[in-house]
């Protein structure tokens, strides 16, 4: 199992180098193929009918929608390229898997229904943080709708991804999922650490079990156990993290149903809102 392509989703909104950049810390460790989405809505999608009943009005202003946001992504791209010529990485259209490379796909319909379709034969797909409500829509269909691993990216700068994986363990499927999915990552570490929730009422796996799964992958990994209440595990997985020096943290999402996230709050979406390093996480 390797990582061999990378789905990062952009939009002129000034976060697309972040994310690539954090993309290319992982494709700079498996040698992957980025393929970088750029979409945009249907020009008679943004004209609305009951404003502008006209048939004529409104193929003009349909018209004018279509040559804007043809305008908007020949921007888009043309600070993709000068982004990855900058970084010294080739842009072409087949991977060769001999190297780092990258490739541009334009594509009409929103940006949550494309990465929803798309994502679903990556190997990894890579969205910026969301911003409140800003972001959340693509966020959740990489998540929800792809059942791929998706890597998390803070605003923050990055220098490395996957050097040392923290993961957050408590015997959930979505946890046990979260380390199936990730084994390219973490088979490819320097260093592992698994931190232990508190104990459940449920019959769950230990984190005994989770140590001898990745053993058996030849992945040797170190285990704490966090000593909180089951409403600081968000802060102590990510306080964690940081004081062992891991430079990404491994999390299976939404164990409970997502309404229950949203209305009660949870490990998961405290993560989300509130995490500065990169967070990868599975459904």
């Amino acid at each position: 199992m390797t990582i061999k392509t990378i789905l990062v989703p952009v939009r002129g909104d000034g976060k697309g180098e972040k994310v690539i950049d954090h993309a290319l810390a992982v494709a700079r460790r498996f040698k992957a193929h980025i393929e970088v989405l750029h979409s945009h809505p249907k020009p008679e999608d943004l004209v609305p009918f009951a404003v502008f009943p006209m048939v004529s009005v409104r193929r003009q202003l349909t018209a004018s929608a279509a040559k804007a946001a043809t305008v908007e992504g020949a921007r888009v791209r043309k600070l993709f390229a000068k982004y990855l010529k900058a970084k010294k990485v080739p842009i072409i259209d087949k991977p060769t898997g001999k190297g780092v490379s990258a490739s541009w796909r334009d594509v009409m319909g929103s940006q949550s229904a494309t990465v929803a379709l798309y994502g679903r034969l990556a190997d990894l797909i890579v969205v910026p943080q969301p911003d409140g409500n800003i972001g959340i829509n693509t966020f959740e269909a990489a998540l929800l709708e792809t059942g791929k691993p998706v890597l998390m990216a803070p605003p923050a700068p990055v220098k490395t991804i996957g050097r040392h994986v923290a993961v957050g363990w408590n015997g959930a499927t979505e946890v046990a999922k979260a380390l199936s999915s990730a084994l390219p990552i973490l088979e490819a570490a320097d260093k592992v650490t698994v931190f232990s929730a508190p104990v459940s009422t449920e019959t769950r796996l230990d984190v005994g079990a989770a140590l001898e799964y990745l053993r058996r992958h030849g992945i040797k990994a170190a285990a704490k156990t966090m000593s909180v209440k089951a409403t600081q595990v968000g802060d102590a997985l990510l306080e964690g993290a940081r004081n062992v020096g891991a430079d990404v943290l491994l999390i299976g999402a939404f164990g409970q149903s997502r309404g229950r996230e949203l209305v009660f709050g949870g490990v998961t979406q405290h993560i989300i809102d509130t995490a500065k390093m990169p967070v990868i996480l599975v459904h």
